[in-house]
C-alpha cells in the first residue's frame, strides 16, 4: 500500500497531539505549559515525518541476480 508522505505527516502530527493532549487533560484543565506542549508535539510530528522520506519501493518488474 502506497501512503503519500503528506498523510503520513498529517496522521503523525495528530498521534502526537492526541496523544499530549490526553496526558494534559488528566487534571481537567490544560495549563499554557501544556498547550505550547501540544502545540510542539504537532509541529514536531509533522515537520520530522515531512522530512523523512519514505523506504523507496523495489520496481515489480525489476530483475534480480541470481546467486
Amino acid at each position: 500500500m502506497k501512503v503519500a508522505r503528506y498523510w503520513k505527516a498529517i496522521t503523525a502530527a495528530v498521534v502526537a497531539g492526541a496523544g499530549t493532549a490526553g496526558t494534559a487533560v488528566q487534571d481537567g484543565t490544560v495549563t499554557g505549559a501544556e498547550g505550547v506542549a501540544i502545540v510542539l508535539a504537532v509541529l514536531g510530528g509533522l515537520g520530522f515525518t515531512w522530512a523523512i522520506p519514505n523506504k523507496p519501493q523495489k520496481p515489480s518488474n525489476a530483475v534480480t541476480p541470481e546467486a
